[in-house]
């Protein structure tokens, strides 16, 4: 099983628009990376999406692959297979880390999420969201205890899980 991105973290944006990717993510972005080894940056897709996104989305190189594959199994022509290939090909920035930790976040992208002085950083498995802090605050965290307010007291998130390994 590949490795996954964990944790979360609050960073400073330059006026470049070079912010320091979690140490952690770094690691899973090189593990990620079947181009890597020690001594060249990782690299990585962020994929930013349409209007509605108010995000980034970083995806590992083996993240993205896997549903580039996946899109190339859908019918050629399809309306399904033309947006999808929009938005994770046409809406996306590859790029790779530099040799400071950084990741340079284009003035497009930073314009398109609205952020500026600080990037938040949030790990969900195969990829991590890059927010605009006070966006994220607002929205996603909000979303989420609206979420669990609709759970039962007791509730634990471990029931969500299937019961089936899936064979691993």
């Amino acid at each position: 099983m590949a490795r996954v991105f964990r944790g979360e973290g609050l960073h400073k944006v330059d006026a470049k628009g070079r912010v320091s990717i979690p140490a952690l993510f770094r690691r899973v972005l090189e593990a990620g990376d079947p181009d890597w080894t020690d001594g060249l940056n990782p690299n990585l897709v962020i994929v930013y999406g349409d209007h509605r996104r108010k995000y980034l989305e970083c995806y590992t190189m083996e993240a993205i692959d896997e549903v580039d594959r996946k899109i190339a199994r859908m019918q050629r022509g399809s309306m399904e297979r033309r947006m999808l290939e929009k938005l994770f090909n046409g809406q996306s920035h590859p790029t790779s880390v530099d040799e400071t930790g950084r990741l340079v976040l284009p003035a497009k992208l930073r314009q398109k999420i609205g952020i500026g002085s600080e990037a938040y950083f949030i790990a969900t498995g195969d990829t991590f969201q890059v927010w605009d802090p006070e966006v994220y605050d607002a929205e996603e965290s909000a979303r989420t205890e609206a979420w669990l307010e609709g759970q039962p007291e007791d509730f634990d998130p471990l029931t969500l899980l299937p019961d089936d390994d899936g064979g691993a």
